[in-house]
This record gives C-alpha cells, sequence and structure tokens, in this order.
C-alpha cells in the first residue's frame, strides 16, 4: 500500500466512524472533510453524501483562489509526529458544524457534520470534530506499520467522551483549570439512574453536582450527617431519594462522590444538572442545555419536534396567518405532548373549507381547541387508538378516527401500521396533512402520501467513494 492508498484508507475509515457515532447522537447525519497531507500538496475533498454540496464557491474562494489556507505554521512538516497540533475554529456556513487544525503530519484538514435545527448545544458535536482531527493526525504519523484501524470504531463511540470533553472546556473557562469536579462518574451516574425504574416509574426530578467550596454557602432545607451521606455509586438509593424532590423546585445535591443534601429554588453559581423527565431528561451546565439523555445513552436533541413543514403549509394555505399561527401552536401542544407521555398517536390536519368524513368517534359538537379545556381534553384523546381529526375552524372533529388507503409505493413495512396508513389517507385526499408522533420518539409528517420530513441514512446518494482533488469536485459539481 503507498503512502496516498494509505492516507486515503485513513480518511474513509475516520470518516464513516465518525458518521456511525454523530448519527447515534444527532439522528441521521453526514460527514466530509477537506485536507492537505504534506505543505506542497493540492486541496483534496472526502464528501461522499454529499454534504457540501451548494458551498462550492466558498471552497473555491478559501481554497483554489487563495493560499492564505497554507498559513504558517510555527512547527515543520514531520509524518512522523502528530503531537503538535494547532487547531481552525468552525467556518460558520449554514447548515455545518466544522472544525479542523493543522499538524506535523497532516497540513491541514478541516471536518464537517450537519447542523441538525433541534441540537441543544453544538458544543459537543465540535469536540467530536476535534478528536477526528486528531485521531487522523495519529494515524496518518504511525504509518501503515502501526496502523490499527480503531479511529473508526473510536469516533462511533464517542459520545459521552464527546459531553464530557466539552463540559471540561466549559469549566475551564467559567471556573479556572484547578477545579477538582471529576465528569466522568457524573456521567456515568446520570445514564444509570435515567434507566432504573422505582415501583415502575422512572425518574422525575433534579440532582445537581456541585464543587466543595460551594457548599458552605449553599442553604438546605436538609442535609445528611457526613458519616451517613449515600454514595453515588449506590444508584438504587440514589433512585429512592430522587422521589424526594420530584415535581417541585426543591434538588437533590451531590459533590460527585455523595448525596450531600436537598435544596430548594435557586442553585449555585456553578452546577451541573440532570434534570430527569421520566424516560428522558437534559443535561445542563448552570442554566445552558447540553444535551438530552434517553435510553442509556446522550442524545443532541432538544426532543422537541420542529414540525417546519406543518408550519409552512398552514402559512400558505387559505387560512387567515393570524388563525394558521394560532393552529399551528395547538399543534405543537398536542405534538408536545404525546411525545413527552411516550404514547403515539396520528393528528390529521384538515384544511378544506367544510371538513372531510373519516370513520371514528364524531362529536355532536366539536371541541372548541383555542379554549384550554378543549385542548387539554384533546390531548387526553390523543391517548385513545386512532387518530385525532383537526379542522380549519380550530375545532376538534372527531377522534379515534380510521385512517384507510390502497397501497402506494414509498410505504415502509418496517414503520408500522400507524406510519402506512397515514402515507395512505394523504395520498387520497387533497389539503390534508397528518402527523404521526410514534412511542419511540420519531414524529413523521405525511402530505400527498409522502414523509415530507424523513431523513433516513439511506436517502444520502453516494457520489464520490474515494477523495478527490477539490478543484476537480468544484468543476463537476457546477457541471452537474
Amino acid at each position: 500500500m503507498d503512502e496516498c492508498t494509505f492516507a486515503h484508507t485513513c480518511i474513509v475509515e475516520t470518516a464513516e466512524g465518525l458518521r456511525a457515532g454523530l448519527s447515534h447522537f444527532s439522528g441521521p447525519s453526514r460527514t466530509a472533510v477537506i485536507y492537505s497531507i504534506k505543505p506542497d500538496d493540492p486541496m483534496q475533498i472526502f464528501d461522499p453524501q454529499g454534504l457540501l454540496t451548494g458551498h462550492e464557491p466558498k471552497f473555491k474562494e478559501l481554497y483554489i483562489d487563495a493560499d492564505k489556507w497554507r498559513g504558517k505554521t510555527p512547527f515543520a512538516y514531520d509524518k512522523k509526529k502528530f503531537s503538535n497540533l494547532i487547531t481552525e475554529k468552525n467556518l460558520e456556513l449554514a447548515g455545518l458544524i466544522s472544525y479542523g487544525g493543522r499538524s506535523s503530519s497532516v497540513v491541514y484538514q478541516m471536518w464537517f457534520t450537519e447542523h441538525h435545527p433541534d441540537m441543544c448545544s453544538i458544543g459537543p458535536t465540535e469536540r467530536w470534530l476535534e478528536q477526528a482531527v486528531w485521531r487522523l493526525s495519529h494515524d496518518i504519523a504511525n504509518e501503515q506499520d502501526l496502523y490499527t484501524g480503531i479511529s473508526g470504531s473510536f469516533l462511533k463511540e464517542y459520545a459521552t467522551h464527546a459531553v464530557r470533553d466539552y463540559l471540561v472546556d466549559e469549566m475551564n473557562v467559567l471556573i479556572g483549570w484547578d477545579t477538582q469536579i471529576r465528569i466522568y462518574p457524573i456521567l456515568e451516574a446520570v445514564l444509570k439512574i435515567s434507566r432504573t425504574p422505582e415501583e415502575r416509574a422512572w425518574p422525575i426530578g433534579e440532582l445537581i453536582f456541585v464543587e466543595k467550596q460551594s457548599l458552605p454557602k449553599m442553604t438546605f432545607i436538609a442535609k445528611f450527617p457526613k458519616a451517613e451521606q449515600p454514595e453515588l455509586e449506590n444508584i438504587e438509593h440514589i433512585r429512592k431519594l430522587l422521589q424526594s424532590v420530584e415535581n417541585s423546585d426543591r434538588k437533590l445535591v451531590s459533590d460527585e462522590r455523595t448525596i450531600i443534601g436537598i435544596i430548594k429554588g435557586e442553585k449555585p453559581e456553578f452546577s451541573i444538572s440532570a434534570d430527569f423527565k421520566g424516560r428522558y431528561g437534559f443535561l445542563k451546565l448552570n442554566n445552558k442545555t447540553i444535551c438530552s439523555f434517553s435510553d442509556g445513552s446522550f442524545k443532541s436533541t432538544t426532543r422537541k419536534a420542529k414540525l417546519v413543514q406543518v408550519e409552512e403549509a398552514l402559512l400558505e394555505s387559505d387560512m387567515d396567518p393570524a388563525a394558521a399561527s394560532a393552529f399551528f401552536k395547538i399543534i405543537v401542544s398536542i405534538v408536545h405532548s404525546a411525545a413527552k407521555q411516550r404514547h403515539g398517536c396520528s393528528i390529521v390536519i384538515d384544511l378544506n373549507e367544510t371538513p372531510i368524513f373519516i370513520s371514528g368517534h364524531s362529536l355532536e359538537q366539536p371541541i372548541e381547541l383555542k379554549k384550554r379545556e378543549g385542548l387539554e381534553l384533546t390531548k387526553s384523546l390523543s391517548k385513545v387508538d386512532g387518530a385525532l381529526h383537526l379542522g380549519a375552524d380550530l375545532r376538534l372533529h372527531g377522534f379515534a378516527c380510521l385512517l384507510d388507503g390502497h397501497f402506494i409505493p414509498g410505504e415502509n413495512r418496517a414503520r408500522g401500521a400507524r406510519f402506512n396508513s397515514a402515507l395512505r389517507f394523504t395520498a387520497e385526499h387533497k389539503n390534508i396533512i397528518v402527523i404521526v408522533v410514534s412511542s419511540d420518539d420519531p414524529v413523521s409528517i405525511m402530505i400527498d402520501g409522502e414523509a415530507v420530513n424523513t431523513n433516513t441514512q439511506c436517502k444520502f446518494s453516494s457520489l464520490y467513494n474515494d477523495p478527490l482533488l477539490l478543484e476537480q469536485w468544484v468543476t463537476i459539481s457546477k457541471t452537474s
């Protein structure tokens, strides 16, 4: 294997591991890299799923028309060294997160992934891309004889480390380098507690972690004697104690080794908190949400469906703009309620002047959704098998509705009856939108027989399976 082939192998395996890990953390994701190994090498690109399509003019400006990217690196090129590395910050391109670096073994590299609209923070993802920079520099420096090929696997499983690395970076800025608080035990405890039910109930309440120096300044409404403070490693005990702060402004306090006691109201100046909300929760640094967690792993998602396509469809309809805005807020409230309670439901949004007939439980008088009691009742009715039928008059016209239709191309047997019934129904009825909320989180939007917000990995077309010269890629992109 020559040097060029070896470099390509490193690039491809690193990119694939990065893509797989980020897809688990943030949902289906693409990755790409622009790089030059040696000082006189031209810039190359590896973008197998077309992530960077549309940004050709910017890359031409940065890397082809100008030589500034080569910069003045304070250390000489040496393919056998990887310890020297200068980072290159996010390029701030629309829809992308990027992070790169210069090292002794790779003169320039910039990694990219998608900036999903529902991310709590891009911080952990930036740390992930930074790790890709380090891994590639390390692998290129090791050369073929010492190449282990583990970088891809390492990046695939990097989620907890990415969260930890971002927290450490932020803590160093906020409180300095001499902090004694350890992050890994905190993250491990949070995940274990999140998947530990108590009497079949999932954890609810807030657990905060503070520095020992903060404890004397805090006012506890209950504090355990030092000799009797429960160890954080005793997960089942901690899970039971969490019941004392359920559905309140009380918080369980830990110094990341033991549970100190319970406070009420405002948190101290610095804290890391885990806000448990049942089968999921959010990790925060002070008041900044870093990520969510569920099913024993960390995720980037805010867990709130954006429903952009629904909002656009309402605004483009014949509805009065004010009514369309009010209708959208009602729909979002119902969707978020179903997602929060983790029960599946289907919502038919009927934009016809006269609502169509749908077989199901009809109502003598449609329920006013603008009224609080009507909206709350509708949320409860969403738990009943079948679909809700919402009209453009902002009323509930029926529930437990059966959505039928004939087979259409594009059905996905893996998604179940609710998903495919909605596809069929929207294919046969005009001015109808159906939102399907699955019990395992995904929210799908169907219009005219298509799931318009489905972003599955299989839809990412494979454009170039090998690295290309950037100049060649720009030329091909212009003509395609």
